[in-house]
């Protein structure tokens, strides 16, 4: 009857295997909606941007070389104009004229590895992992990052817009 009033050893590891198997079958879980919510955060971004430069082209036009302009002045329109806080080493935007009254069409990227294409494309549909062709990408209608990642190493969003 002298026995100590506390928990056995067996009981101890009882409760422990049971610890782990709630974080062996949570850690997955919360793992995934990491994924998701960067992808998301993506998605809403590269939308953003693209709204961004819309708004800027048919607020502030074009100069005669069909380059936007950020406002008064016929300097080109630097991806600061479009919003702040952009990480420019990871996002950028890349667009031209067709020729056709006015149009224009963009792309807008995000230059990192740390996202999954394919969620991104749940939020954002046009999205893909594939690098568009047929930019004339140089000089100043590139906005931000300088390098165009290659295929399924990037998020690419294409669109077209009319500037009247």
């Amino acid at each position: 009857k002298n026995r100590k009033r506390g928990f056995s050893l067996v009981e101890l590891l009882i409760v422990l295997a049971v610890i782990a198997a709630l974080i062996a079958t949570i850690t997955p879980v919360a793992l995934n909606a990491i994924k998701k919510a960067k992808a998301t955060q993506v998605a809403q971004n590269l939308k953003t941007l693209a709204t961004a430069l819309e708004n800027a082209a048919y607020v502030n036009g074009v100069n005669g070389n069909k380059v936007l302009k950020p406002g008064e002045t016929d300097d080109p329109i630097e991806l600061e104009d479009l919003g702040r806080d952009i990480d420019s080493n990871k996002y950028g935007v890349w667009y031209t004229s067709t020729g056709t009254n006015g149009e224009f069409k963009a792309v807008v990227y995000y230059n990192g590895n740390d996202v999954d294409p394919s969620l991104v494309n749940q939020t954002l549909p046009n999205a893909t992992d594939t690098k568009p062709s047929g930019y004339a990408i140089t000089g100043d209608n590139q906005l931000g990052s300088t390098t165009l990642p290659d295929d399924e190493k990037g998020v690419f969003y294409t669109f077209t817009f009319v500037v009247y």
